[in-house]
């Protein structure tokens, strides 16, 4: 509980960045760095498991098992990606929140995407009954967990991302959400449209990447709450991988000389704050 009422006081106090763990290490590293908040990533977490970032692609047990590795292994409040709730109808969508809440989970998100390449986002009236049904799970708990929910009108390729993003995020916050998000918007005036339309409800924005306008302080002023980077930080960690692994390949040892230092990582997980 201590977590969660933090959690809701970093929504109400500004905006902040809330950088994306892929296991438990990089959990613990990310609290050693003075962040106030993790959320898990699903593609993260996939790609660690040699799965693509797809609904379904990893089963919801272990999805489940994942977020309360992250969980335990820092005490800061932690929000689940928990993508399309791990099923399709609103009962489904009901009883997952409700394991996701048991993980100790501060918050979570549930997204609109079908997974159906020919609908990728669920109708309209389906997507409000799943974030009812979320919103009443999470009520039926007592736990009151930050729940997010998510538009994924850009990473689908919607033809009017923008338009869908701010109807839909407008009907979620009213069936219930406390914050909202969607994905892939990076127009900083679509963006201050989209927090304009959800207030006092807070955004979250993802960065993936830099871009014009996309500063922690651009987007603080734009009226942001929250900040995302989703896998970015896990496929930093892949791209110096693969570029030390293709060397590797080749014959070449210097890209070792890049490793993190062994002592640095050894000293940072022996001496860890008890979660």
């Amino acid at each position: 509980m201590a977590a969660i009422e933090d959690f809701r006081a970093l929504h109400a106090s500004g905006c902040f960045i809330m950088p994306n763990p892929w296991d438990a290490g990089s959990a613990i590293l990310l609290h050693s760095l003075g962040f106030k908040a993790l959320a898990t990533t699903s593609a993260g977490a996939g790609f660690a498991l040699g799965k693509p970032d797809e609904i379904g692609a990893v089963p919801v047990a272990a999805m489940l098992g994942h977020i309360r590795d992250v969980v335990a292994a820092t005490p800061l409040p932690v929000n689940a990606d928990f993508q399309d709730g791990y099923a399709a109808d609103p009962e489904g969508v009901a009883k997952n929140v409700a394991a996701c809440i048991a993980t100790g989970v501060a918050g979570l998100s549930i997204e609109d995407n079908s997974g159906d390449p020919a609908a990728p986002l669920h109708p309209l009236e389906v997507a409000i009954d799943r974030v009812r049904a979320a919103r009443a799970a999470i009520d039926a708990s007592g736990v009151p967990v930050v729940f997010t929910a998510r538009c994924e009108a850009w990473l689908v390729g919607d033809r009017d991302p923008a338009r869908t993003a701010l109807d839909r995020l407008v009907a979620f916050a009213d069936a219930g959400a406390d914050c909202l998000f969607a994905p892939g918007v990076r127009d900083p005036e679509t963006i201050a449209a989209l927090v304009k339309s959800v207030a006092p409800r807070p955004l979250n924005v993802i960065v993936s990447r830099p871009g014009p306008g996309l500063s922690f302080a651009e987007l603080a002023d734009l009226g942001v709450r929250r900040i995302s980077v989703g896998s970015a930080l896990s496929r930093v960690a892949w791209g110096a991988f693969m570029r030390a692994a293709r060397d590797l390949a080749a014959g070449s040892f210097d890209r070792l000389a890049e490793a993190a230092s062994f002592a640095e990582l050894n000293e940072l997980f022996a001496n860890r704050p008890a979660p």
